[in-house]
């Protein structure tokens, strides 16, 4: 359960509507962000909103990961997007990676203002370190 927990607000991103409103585009950028990031990526599900007229609204997705998850919303009215990106260190410390997805997204969407919360999680102290190993 060790891992860095990146949680991202992103206001007025100036990548596009298309990147806002098209599921099928938002899910290749994602996965593509992860994959690069040599994150190992077992699955995946978007779901596209729709307005009363049919058209596309936002977007609501989720990438599942070997490590964890990346997870990300988008509201096209306003140009928000919000991002969760989840990596365990169990075997290995994949904050960097993490860093990596995050900022790639960040890079593409291109936000006027952001938030970022950088969250270690988890309990290393040598007492749990120890539990955990005999």
């Amino acid at each position: 359960m060790n891992g860095l927990h990146l949680i991202g607000d992103w206001y007025g991103c100036r990548c596009g509507q298309e990147w806002l409103k098209e599921e099928g585009r938002l899910r290749d950028l994602c996965v593509r962000a992860c994959k690069e990031a040599g994150l190992t990526v077992l699955g995946d599900y978007f779901f596209q909103f729709l307005y009363d007229d049919g058209t596309p609204a936002g977007v609501t997705g989720a990438v599942v990961l070997a490590e964890s998850h990346l997870a990300i919303h988008t509201w096209p009215e306003d140009g928000n997007v919000t991002l969760d990106v989840y990596v365990c260190n169990y075997s290995r410390d994949n904050s960097a990676r993490a860093e990596a997805v995050y900022e790639s997204l960040l890079h593409h969407f291109n936000p006027m203002k952001t938030q970022c919360e950088r969250v270690q999680r988890g309990d290393l102290t040598p007492a749990v370190v120890a539990e955990r190993v005999a």
